[in-house]
């Protein structure tokens, strides 16, 4: 299986692949933060880096069968300016678009901030698929709440784990 993780920052994406026990054979990614490429690098030396997203080609790549990624959300986020698709950053989801539309791999997944009901809405035709909202709380001590665009069957909402921080904390 080849995967491709776009804006792929510290390859989260290797790490959820390998507690999920999924296999895969080849891992490209696109990333530009020097930092994140360096500590990716470190952690799965066989990574095939591809640079800026705008720059990927899809008929200089093999077979994708799973396409995963985190759009840039500053433009989505709360915490913003919230000037949705006119930040340039989060205006990237339309390279996903792209080249999910030009790959056509089996599997694709997409993650972002919860955002507005009308960007919400744009990346929902976009890719076809209604969004699964996911509050990191469930499985975890944080509370952080997302969407999750996939095709991949059988998607649901994880059962609450109820972690809390005490659970987390060593006070030794």
């Amino acid at each position: 299986m080849n995967v491709l993780s776009l804006f792929d920052g510290i390859s989260c994406g290797q790490i959820a692949l390998n507690r999920a026990c999924i296999q895969y054979d080849n891992y490209y990614s696109s990333e530009i933060d020097q930092n994140a490429i360096k500590i990716t690098q470190a952690n799965y030396k066989n990574t095939i880096q591809l640079g800026d997203v705008v720059n990927i080609k899809s008929e200089n790549l093999p077979k994708i069968d799973l396409i995963i990624g985190g759009s840039p959300c500053q433009g989505f986020s709360q915490a913003g300016k919230k000037l949705n698709f006119k930040d340039p950053r989060s205006k990237l989801f339309f390279e996903f678009v792209r080249l999910l539309k030009e790959i056509n791999p089996r599997y694709f997944l997409l993650e972002n901030v919860k955002l507005n009901k009308n960007s919400r809405e744009i990346i929902t035709n976009c890719l076809g698929v209604q969004p699964i909202e996911i509050n990191s709380n469930l499985v975890s001590a944080q509370n952080r709440s997302r969407y999750y665009w996939t095709n991949i069957p059988n998607v649901t909402k994880p059962i609450d784990k109820k972690v809390v921080l005490g659970d987390i904390i060593d006070l030794s």
